[in-house]
């Protein structure tokens, strides 16, 4: 995964460096807070660990403007000097998610890396997702379609994921905004539309594939499963003539949704 570190300490940063290259994650060291927040605008990072105490940084402002520019919610891990329960706890108010004391040993690194990852990111320690055709392996963000891998960008994979983690269930447009963008970032109307039109047509959601995405206009969105799918078919003596093929609706909410654009 990709690891930001802000640190003028060179001797702690080359240690916070180490320890996460040798667990095999990548690292980009900052030593000032304007080139860490100009490129958290341009590339996306899926862990910060950063010095509490910086000469010349609001840390509390920082951690508001990493959130106005980061992309997704992702964790914070500060590290201070010395044991000082007012920098703990205005840390933690701010919106870190976990802190240590300086200095930091390799080990206790590792573990808090590895502890803040696994709760922030619980799907990547699952090997695979699979849902009929369709297999997910989130630690390299890569969906398959009966063996096919399927090329899809960061936030479409995002949307795919976890439209399949809730097979059934309503989602609405602000839920989807928050979940796959964050609650603080400006998404144009129909980007979500966008996006989920070409997830719809890159994995080929459609009953042959024992999946369809409906859209409740002006609501939200659903991924159903559908039954009678050509490929469970049935030995020919015991197939029952049918008139159309139905989405599967007994824990489904009972409302009326087209198909999605």
């Amino acid at each position: 995964m990709r690891i930001a570190i802000l640190d003028n300490e060179r001797d702690q940063l080359r240690l916070v460096n180490h320890t996460a290259t040798s667990l095999g994650h990548e690292c980009h060291e900052y030593t000032d807070e304007t080139t860490l927040v100009q490129a958290m605008q341009a590339q996306r990072f899926d862990l910060l660990i950063l010095h509490w105490r910086l000469p010349g940084i609001d840390s509390p402002a920082l951690v508001r403007a990493i959130r106005r520019a980061a992309a997704n919610r992702l964790p914070i891990l500060f590290t201070t000097p010395r044991v000082d329960a007012a920098d703990m706890a205005m840390s933690l108010h701010a919106g870190a998610d976990d802190f240590l004391i300086a200095p930091v040993s390799g080990a206790e690194l590792e573990a808090r890396i590895g502890g803040l990852l696994r709760r922030s990111y619980p799907a990547l320690h699952e090997p695979q997702l699979v849902f009929g055709p369709y297999q997910f392996l989130p630690a390299w963000r890569t969906v398959k379609v009966r063996g096919r891998r399927v090329e899809l960008r960061h936030r479409e994979y995002d949307l795919a994921l976890f439209l399949f983690r809730n097979i059934g269930r309503l989602l609405s447009r602000e839920h989807l905004y928050e979940e796959i963008w964050g609650a603080d970032f400006q998404v144009l109307s129909r980007s979500l539309d966008t996006h989920l039109s070409r997830v719809r047509a890159k994995l080929d959601l459609r009953p042959s594939n024992g999946f369809m995405l409906v859209a409740l206009r002006s609501f939200g969105y659903r991924l159903d499963v559908i039954d009678g799918t050509p490929h469970a078919k049935a030995p020919p003596a015991a197939r029952q003539p049918r008139a159309s093929i139905q989405p599967r609706t007994a824990k489904m909410p009972d409302i009326v949704a087209g198909p999605a654009p």
